[in-house]
């Protein structure tokens, strides 16, 4: 798997220094296009919020200085060593998306959305995304194990296709965030075991509210207006990480 991180962190700076208005907007759609005559030439762009207010610039801001791109850039590194039989050349960025003022991203479904990159997409435009959130605040590790998540995701879409079904969703959220290191469990064996039990009879279901709950747990579907399972927050998340880690 090819990947070069693609810096635009600076491009997104520059934005959020201008005053809020049309020019500002404009001079975003305008990077956004780039030198392209038919296309989006910087498709990571069309996350973040290009009226944001004081808070994105902040935030932008924040991610400069803890050297965000460079850990994601080693991420990139470490990642490509790891994946040389992932078919793809691929370009990768941090682009921050705004969830706390200004209603521009909801981040229930856009969040939900980005973990599961659609195939079709990926090869259209070869960019992967790493999301960065206004309502978090990120340290340099937040930056690499986000960006080999990502990246992973996108790896895992090109071996096996859009994943559609629970269970595939599962497995690919499991080797996923094992690749990037993240296989402490919050939930404790009793609550593990109950979310596995709660979860078997949806493996194959492919509907986004049952999806849903069922890897977000009942805080997230209730927020989404999707009915709830009686399952704790990242449910379908936690099974999947002590599945693919032969864990519990």
């Amino acid at each position: 798997m090819e990947l070069e991180l693609l810096p635009l962190l600076q491009a997104q700076r520059e934005l959020y220094a201008m005053p809020r208005g049309m020019d500002r907007f404009q001079a975003y759609l305008k990077r956004l296009v780039g030198s392209s005559e038919n296309d989006i030439e910087f498709p990571p762009l069309v996350l973040m919020n290009p009226m944001g207010k004081e808070h994105c610039l902040a935030a932008v801001d924040h991610l400069i200085a803890i050297g965000a791109e460079d850990a994601a850039a080693q991420a990139v590194e470490d990642a490509r060593a790891r994946l040389t039989d992932v078919a793809g050349a691929f370009k990768v960025s941090l682009v921050l998306a705004d969830d706390r003022m200004g209603g521009w991203t909801n981040r229930m479904f856009t969040g939900f959305a980005a973990r599961f990159p659609s195939r079709e997409a990926l090869i259209k435009r070869p960019f992967i995304t790493v999301s960065c959130w206004t309502s978090e605040t990120w340290t340099a590790d937040d930056a690499r194990w986000q960006t080999l998540a990502q990246v992973r995701r996108a790896a895992f879409v090109m071996q096996h296709g859009t994943p559609i079904a629970l269970r595939e969703r599962m497995t690919q959220e499991g080797v996923a965030l094992a690749f990037a290191g993240l296989t402490a469990l919050a939930l404790p064996d009793d609550e593990l075991a109950y979310a596995r039990e709660v979860i078997a009879p949806h493996l194959d279901a492919t509907d986004q509210p049952t999806v849903f709950a069922c890897l977000l747990g009942d805080e997230a579907a209730n927020e989404a207006g999707y009915p709830q399972l009686g399952l704790p927050k990242n449910a379908g998340i936690e099974v999947a990480v002590a599945e693919v880690t032969c864990r519990r």
